[in-house]
């Protein structure tokens, strides 16, 4: 049995939760809906948020998580900011707006999805309020209107990125074997299909017979908790592995390809993802496995020339120290850098929504990035 909850209401869903019935984020009349990541695959637990404050604590807590469902929590988070907002005029509109967009940018420094849907809410905002600079409060409720609308717009942007990505990427999976993904770049992460996961669905959807080799993911452990309940949902078949058994598999476990999401991915093709998928990328070159990224175009920053440039967050200790509530080592100091960057030149390709990037990247990914 799943408990849910939904604002402030619990019932009682007897069976397995379907995927496609769970969403990671949603805008509703009452407020965001996110399901909280921290508590699957025990439970499922719907909170409801009415204040872009709450919204941010929500991501930094990691609520919710992954790139692209993170700059979808920054569309809504904006626009829920906006939609309650107080304030009588343009000038104080748009003062509160600055510190909204302050108070995201805060949260979570790796994840460029993020900044980006911020930035495409200051262009937007900056319009409407030219548009609305003398229609008094018309012109400050067509504003809430729209942003609220653009979030929705972003959402689906992402559902109908995610597909494509998924139909591009399945023609270069296995059309059986197994195959290797890291952390969580499943539905959880999107707010769509998934991006990695995406790729592997589309497979299975086509005929393919594929197996999914799912590291846990120390220590926040989305794969063992997030990966592994998604593909359970969709039946695909999976196994479950502890981090230090993927250099094991990929040497002697028949693995066809490894696909991974993205964080950043820098102009020259330097990915940032969970902490763990460099050493996955050495170890697939090693065994002469191809390495995949599969990522939408808001995850390219090509203002940067390289990963030396991605800020890579780090997390509290105490969440290498415990293990599902349970202190699992002495008092001693514990580093968590939460990704790590994988150089270009171990990626076989990039899988986006507008195409495959490959080799020489500078040139691949800038004419993604140019292409409408």
């Amino acid at each position: 049995m799943v408990r849910v909850a939904f604002g402030s209401e619990r019932r009682a869903i007897h069976g397995e939760e379907s995927l496609h019935t769970v969403e990671p984020i949603r805008w509703t009349a009452e407020g965001v809906v996110l399901l909280d990541q921290r508590r699957l695959p025990g439970e499922v637990i719907y909170h409801t948020y009415t204040d872009y404050r709450e919204l941010a604590r929500a991501i930094k807590d990691m609520v919710i998580r992954g790139a692209p469902a993170i700059g979808v929590a920054a569309a809504m988070g904006v626009a829920l900011g906006v939609q309650r907002s107080k304030a009588k005029t343009l000038e104080e509109l748009r003062a509160e707006f600055v510190l909204i967009c302050e108070t995201l940018a805060k949260t979570r420094p790796t994840a460029v999805d993020l900044f980006w849907a911020i930035k495409r809410f200051q262009r937007r905002f900056q319009e409407l309020s030219l548009a609305a600079a003398n229609d008094g409060g018309a012109g400050l409720a067509r504003i809430r209107t729209a942003l609220v609308e653009e979030a929705q717009k972003v959402h689906q942007e992402r559902r109908e990125a995610d597909e494509r990505i998924g139909r591009l990427g399945a023609e270069l999976m296995p059309r059986s074997g197994r195959v290797m993904t890291q952390c969580n770049a499943g539905a959880l992460a999107t707010g769509g299909i998934g991006t990695a996961l995406g790729v592997i669905r589309m497979a299975v959807e086509g005929g393919y017979r594929i197996e999914v080799l799912v590291p846990e993911t120390r220590p926040y452990l989305q794969g063992a908790r997030l990966t592994a309940w998604e593909l359970h949902q969709d039946h695909i078949p999976l196994t479950l592995i502890t981090d230090n058994m993927v250099g094991h598999f990929l040497k002697t476990g028949g693995v066809a390809a490894v696909v991974v999401g993205a964080d950043r991915i820098a102009g020259n093709g330097d990915t940032a993802n969970k902490i763990g998928t460099y050493g996955i990328a050495v170890l697939a070159r090693e065994n002469k496995v191809p390495f995949y990224v599969a990522a939408p175009i808001s995850t390219l920053d090509l203002s940067i020339s390289s990963g030396e440039q991605i800020p890579i967050e780090e997390r509290s200790e105490e969440e290498v120290h415990h293990l599902a509530g349970v202190r699992i080592s002495p008092q001693v100091r514990a580093a968590h850098p939460a990704f790590d960057v994988t150089p270009a030149r171990f990626i076989t390709a990039i899988i986006t929504e507008r195409g495959v990037a490959r080799p020489p990247y500078e040139e691949s990914l800038a004419a993604l990035a140019a292409h409408s």
